[in-house]
């Protein structure tokens, strides 16, 4: 099932995600599709305050992987952009991630796509101009109802 969402600033942004955070359950993989500056880690951000995290959320972009630990739900928060084959993908430890007390972020998932599990939740985030984004959700009645 698809939702979709309108946010006009990262604020917005945000308050989403605090709402889709507060929904995710350990073993959930959010895999995010959308461009450079689309708001990937923004989203992280309300998503981890959702979950409960106090840590401030940094894109994981030179370190491959960000753990927030100590909410409700541990979070991890992938970057996959350079990512482009399995030995790769291995060095992340994404795999030793998936557990049931764990949730897993994964930006530029696509490159990641074959190993995602089935279940995954597909958080589009399109860039519609400076402050406003497109957020389509792919996943189950949890975020159906969060508001716009």
């Amino acid at each position: 099932m698809n939702y979709t969402y309108l946010t006009h600033s990262p604020a917005e942004t945000i308050a989403l995600g605090k709402k889709i955070g507060e929904q995710i359950r350990g073993g959930d993989c959010l895999a995010y599709i959308g461009g450079l500056g689309a708001g990937k880690t923004t989203m992280t951000r309300g998503i981890a305050i959702g979950m409960g995290l106090e840590d401030d959320v940094t894109s994981p972009t030179f370190a491959l992987v960000n753990e927030y630990r100590g909410g409700r739900v541990d979070l991890c928060h992938f970057d996959m952009y350079r990512i482009t084959s399995g030995a790769d993908l291995e060095t992340t430890g994404f795999f030793d991630y998936m557990d049931e007390g764990t949730a897993l972020a994964v930006e530029w998932s696509e490159n990641i796509s074959d190993a995602l599990p089935p279940e995954t939740v597909r958080i589009s985030i399109e860039r519609i101009d400076d402050s406003t984004r497109k957020i389509t959700i792919n996943g189950d009645e949890r975020f159906a109802d969060l508001g716009n």
